[in-house]
């Protein structure tokens, strides 16, 4: 009976960790058609690209939740750090960033 109280209990956290999941881990399409992955990490969430020429590299990291978040994203062709904000809308991540205060981008991914 201890047993199967244990086994019941195990079972549960982990479909809770499952469900508790931030709706924002995923795999996503960039604009350029390239695929990245956002999984929980230390720093709270992290962006690693999938495909591409940069396929493997970590870009980005973020804290937050409910759909809403800042943190920092590096283009990795020209190696700049972007400080924002990212949102989540359904299938839909929206990010809008800033390097040195002065040159802003808006990014649009959807989930795969």
């Amino acid at each position: 009976m201890k047993r199967l109280v244990l086994t019941t209990a195990s079972m549960t956290l982990v479909a809770f960790s499952v469900l508790a999941q931030e709706p924002v881990v995923g795999t996503w399409k960039t604009q350029v058609g390239t695929t990245a992955a956002i999984d929980e990490c230390a720093q709270g969430y992290c962006i690693t690209m999938k495909t591409g020429n940069n396929a493997g590299k970590r870009i980005g990291s973020f804290q937050g939740s409910n759909g809403n978040f800042t943190g920092t994203i590096v283009e990795p062709e020209s190696k700049k750090t972007f400080t924002g904000v990212v949102t989540l809308s359904g299938d839909t991540v929206h990010m809008r960033g800033c390097t040195m205060k002065v040159i802003c981008v808006s990014l649009i991914w959807t989930r795969l």
